[in-house]
């Protein structure tokens, strides 16, 4: 069963499965909040947001199947629920609308606001879970983990990265991984929608 594991590893699904936890997390996209949270004294530990991170995702990984079944719900239901939501998520980015709120209760800032529900918010703990319909475990586990590795170094330079892209070229990039979820949210409706119908 473990060599089974193993052998469904695929390059090109890995690639994939990292691109759209890449655009879903987009910590480069967050950089500006994350300046905008240490310039009013909140205190972020890089070591620690990206362990909880990696944690919360590999949690609802491991038992979101165990969540749906008690619920009676497909995985092709699920990641129709979560395209629809990663679609807000893209119309969030592109047009510089405020959808999901959040208003923290403390002063810390490394799990409340960053990690939930900036990095692993509602759109990534559907998508991880979404995935499961179209990638093996083992190439989503390795695009996490390529990620959480990338989170990592973002928020260890968050202040480099600002003045070495500018807040310019850095909102460009938020509008590019914009179009990028909202071109991955379309085509997972429409494959998981193709399969829900063909199975009535």
């Amino acid at each position: 069963m473990i060599a089974e594991f193993f052998t469904q590893f695929n390059f090109r699904d890995t690639l994939s499965a990292f691109l759209i936890l890449f655009a879903i997390i987009d910590v480069l996209g967050a950089t500006p909040v994350i300046i905008g949270l240490r310039e009013h004294g909140k205190i972020i530990h890089p070591i620690k947001a990206t362990i909880c991170t990696t944690a919360l995702l590999l949690i609802f990984f491991i038992g979101g199947d165990a969540v749906l079944r008690f619920f009676s719900i497909n995985i092709n239901s699920f990641a129709v629920a979560g395209s629809i939501l990663l679609f807000f998520m893209a119309l969030e980015m592109l047009l510089d609308v405020e959808i999901f709120k959040y208003n923290g209760p403390t002063q810390e800032a490394t799990f409340i606001p960053l990690v939930f529900p900036l990095l692993a918010g509602a759109g990534a703990l559907t998508t991880i879970i979404a995935l499961k319909a179209d990638y093996a475990d083992i190439n989503i586990l390795c695009g996490l983990m390529l990620n959480m590795v990338w989170v990592f170094i973002v928020l260890m330079s968050t202040n480099k990265i600002q003045k070495f892209l500018g807040k310019e070229f850095i909102y460009l990039l938020r509008k590019f991984f914009g179009v990028m979820l909202l071109a991955i949210a379309i085509g997972m409706f429409t494959s998981n929608v193709t399969v829900l119908v063909h199975g009535m």
